[in-house]
């Protein structure tokens, strides 16, 4: 079975850090492009970026500001998406997403969802 698993959200002051992971199950990384996203309440859902083999990591967003970094854990077959300097408007549900090899900023390009990840920011 194909799948994602979002782990690494909860609860963080502002300011701080948080480590988010995406571990595939019988998805190769290799030949998949991992996208990450997120959506706040009442919000639609946004691209953040996304890290493939031949794009490597795609930056989507300038509203964050480069405060994330895109990764992949080869060993465990996951896809890593750190935050750094956590803002409260960075409270949002974050799902990573698979497409076929490539990266794309289009949502919809992206088949297979993870559950998502809540992550809230307080100050």
């Amino acid at each position: 079975q194909r799948q994602l698993v979002e782990s690494g959200g909860g609860s963080v002051q502002a300011g701080g850090s948080l480590n988010l992971s995406c571990a595939a199950s019988g998805i190769e990384l290799d030949y998949n492009a991992i996208g990450w996203f997120r959506q706040a309440p009442g919000k639609g859902r946004k691209a953040i970026g996304c890290i493939s083999r031949s794009d490597g990591t795609m930056r989507y967003e300038d509203w964050m500001g480069g405060r994330f970094t895109i990764s992949r854990d080869n060993g465990e077959n996951t896809v890593l998406l750190q935050i750094n300097n956590l803002l409260p408007e960075d409270s949002a549900v974050y799902f990573c997403a698979q497409r076929m090899y490539r990266c794309s900023r289009d949502i919809g390009a992206y088949g297979i969802w993870g559950q998502g990840t809540q992550v809230t920011v307080s100050s």
